[in-house]
């Protein structure tokens, strides 16, 4: 299946940040890149999505949910290889236990300057997580059935790196709000999931 590409972004991006991209010539910016892993599993007979909690330190994403995954090192061999050692190195899952299924549509993220590659992958038994106490504060296991769940499309008051007490679209999910480019990645996986679905 194709993926549903940067309108679904749109979705849950902030209508700050909508209005900061639409005059950013990101090539000039001249990014880094990173990429981030969705992976399925199973746990209790239910399809799960790991995700992590940034423990809190001075920088633009502290304390926040995210998608295990990094930036790319000049040793990494493509953005698929960067996800796997990323998220081993995260969260512990080891690489030879996920089936890459499908890279998803990079999201541009203004205040660190990286374009994120999105890939979502699938381990056939729950992992052995093992969190990067320096990375990772929280391993937070997330049923598919709540990121599918339209109830959990809140609108939350929030200040960001780039404005104050703004109205930002988000998903609450096993009591975490998840906002930013992480909703918005989260966002493309939800309508590609459901266009399978209704499939």
């Amino acid at each position: 299946m194709s993926v549903p590409g940067e309108s679904s972004h749109f979705i849950m991006a902030p209508e700050a940040r909508m209005k900061a991209l639409n005059h950013l010539k990101i090539e000039e910016k001249n990014p880094r890149n990173a990429a981030v892993m969705m992976l399925f599993y199973p746990k209790d007979a239910i399809t799960h999505l790991v995700l992590i909690l940034r423990p809190e330190y001075e920088g633009v994403h502290s304390g926040q949910i995210a998608l295990p995954g990094g930036k790319v090192e000049t040793y990494d061999v493509d953005y698929t290889e960067t996800a796997l050692r990323e998220t081993h190195e995260e969260v512990g899952v080891q690489p030879n236990t996920v089936t890459i299924l499908k890279s998803l549509t990079k999201v541009y993220i203004p205040p660190s300057n990286f374009w994120v590659h999105p890939f979502l992958g699938f381990s056939e038994r729950r992992p052995n997580f093992v969190r990067q106490k320096e990375e990772v504060a929280k391993v937070i296991e997330v049923p598919l059935t709540e990121l599918l769940n339209e109830d959990n499309v809140v609108f939350k008051k929030l200040t960001t790196s780039y404005a104050k007490n703004i109205e930002v679209p988000s998903f609450e999910l096993n009591g975490y709000v998840v906002w930013g480019a992480t909703a918005m990645m989260l966002s493309e996986l939800k309508m590609l999931l459901k266009t399978s679905i209704a499939l």
